[in-house]
């Protein structure tokens, strides 16, 4: 009997042992890892004086670039329009690359319905593009409408895989593939 304490004895004794605290010094770790690194020798650094704030035309938004086609011109609309190619909605489903006034993003153009056209969208866009969702063909013209219905943009084919227009505002806008 006394046997079988000792082996119950020795087993605890040998469990306890497993279970030792343990610490982390952080010191230990500093030591393994890397120095840290040393400055290094870089060219001058150039300084200037910004211009005022608004820029030179005394306004905080960029001066609307001039010449631009379609910008809003009336005579250029039409003569688009008159000499625009015929479009069909299935022609114009798919990604297109967008430019507007200067900068770009991409649409989107699905033939699920919404409302009274079909659903689109857009990425990366700026401006009025940002809120458009459904697009529709109308004639020669293709119609951009943000999710109110309201046009917020028009196009016309004038190329095999490209359409010019302007976006409601009057900035120029284009598709391409």
């Amino acid at each position: 009997m006394q046997f079988k304490y000792a082996v119950t004895a020795a087993a605890i004794g040998l469990s306890l042992a497993g279970c030792q605290r343990t610490a982390y010094n952080n010191d230990t770790y500093s030591s393994s890892s890397p120095p840290p690194l040393q400055a290094q020798p870089v060219n001058p650094v150039q300084s200037s004086q910004l211009p005022p704030a608004g820029g030179a035309n005394g306004s905080q938004f960029p001066a609307a670039p001039t010449g631009a086609p379609n910008a809003g011109n009336p005579q250029q609309q039409q003569a688009m329009a008159a000499s625009a190619m015929d479009v069909t909605k299935e022609s114009m489903v798919g990604s297109w690359k967008v430019s507007n006034g200067g900068s770009s993003c991409d649409m989107f153009l699905t033939l699920t319905n919404l409302g009274s056209g079909s659903r689109g969208g857009t990425r990366g866009c700026s401006g009025e593009l940002t809120s458009m969702g459904s697009w529709e063909v109308s004639g020669k013209q293709v119609l951009l409408k943000n999710r109110d219905g309201s046009t917020v943009g028009t196009l016309y084919k004038t190329a095999d895989s490209r359409f010019d227009g302007s976006t409601a505002s009057g900035q120029p806008l284009s598709l391409s593939r």
